[in-house]
């Protein structure tokens, strides 16, 4: 079944990243991929967005992990809750919901944010930050509150703890976290498409490009293989972090 539903479509891909339109089996797409200016600048846009997401929803992930663990509110159960229920959520309704805020027509619309890299960035942190906070939080109930009570006893300023007792417990939430992300970014095609950013044209878009508006499944064949692979090695890292962490 395994081979069937997925190694086998994948398989084609592979495949047909060596046929070129002329004909036999060569390199000769690859070449041609490697070499043009628009498959560099995409696997530019693809790393930077996807490294400074990540980075944006660590920050704002462990900051929000910290409230809802250690700051008592009402509903601060609800929040949590409400974060595994964020997580089902697609990612093209949440870029709908900026759409309303900042789009041509929204609150904000005269800024045009939603059509440049910030507005991807902001899309792609409000979407992914769930997944940061969700490890955290699992981390965080493990957490000994004997050491929190001492370190205060002992005159420990809040952000003292937090930086010398929690931070430490907190790292390898984080870095399954953050790999988790990081790989999720980088696959991003929903949101890139529906905020209609202007410039911004990532390795799922150029596949797109390339197949449906431009007919070249060579090219869109080898784009993919590319992504793939880069996405292979980042999930290998996120398994290792991820055991290594207990995540």
């Amino acid at each position: 079944m395994l081979a069937l539903v997925f190694v086998y479509p994948l398989a084609l891909v592979v495949q047909q990243s060596f046929q070129p339109d002329s004909g036999g089996t060569s390199l000769q797409p690859y070449a041609d991929v490697f070499a043009s200016t628009a498959f560099r600048e995409a696997l530019w846009t693809t790393v930077w967005i996807a490294v400074a997401s990540t980075l944006g929803c660590l920050v704002l992930g462990f900051v929000l992990a910290l409230i809802t663990a250690f700051v008592p509110f009402p509903g601060a159960r609800i929040v949590a809750r409400f974060v595994d229920v964020f997580l089902t959520f697609p990612s093209f309704l949440i870029t709908l919901a900026l759409l309303f805020i900042y789009g041509t027509t929204g609150i904000v619309g005269s800024f045009q944010f939603l059509t440049t890299p910030w507005g991807v960035l902001l899309a792609e942190v409000t979407y992914f930050t769930p997944f940061v906070v969700r490890p955290l939080l699992a981390a965080f109930s493990q957490l000994d509150t004997a050491q929190l009570e001492a370190a205060s006893s002992l005159g420990a300023r809040p952000l003292r703890i937090v930086r010398r007792v929690i931070l430490p417990e907190a790292l390898p939430a984080l870095a399954a976290g953050g790999s988790l992300v990081l790989v999720l970014c980088l696959n991003e095609f929903g949101i890139v498409l529906f905020t209609g950013a202007k410039g911004v044209t990532t390795l799922p878009m150029l596949v797109y490009s390339k197949a449906i508006l431009e007919s070249d499944y060579p090219g869109a064949c080898v784009v993919a293989v590319v992504n793939v692979l880069i996405s292979v090695g980042l999930y290998g890292l996120y398994r290792v972090v991820s055991r290594r962490a207990g995540a």
